[in-house]
């Protein structure tokens, strides 16, 4: 039994990456606080303000 279980574990895993590549990632990557204001404070940097 426990080797049937070994090889079922396998070839599930082996599906399930085989899925995962075939359905890449959609969603946005993360970026996190501090890195918003870092690029927030570069961007009014890069671009002066037109009076």
């Amino acid at each position: 039994m426990n080797k049937q279980k070994k090889l079922k574990q396998i070839h599930e895993k082996r599906l399930k990456a085989a899925k995962a590549k075939r359905n890449p990632n959609k969603k946005a990557p993360y970026i996190s606080k501090a890195d918003r204001e870092k690029l927030e404070n570069i961007e009014q940097l890069e671009t002066p303000l037109s009076d």
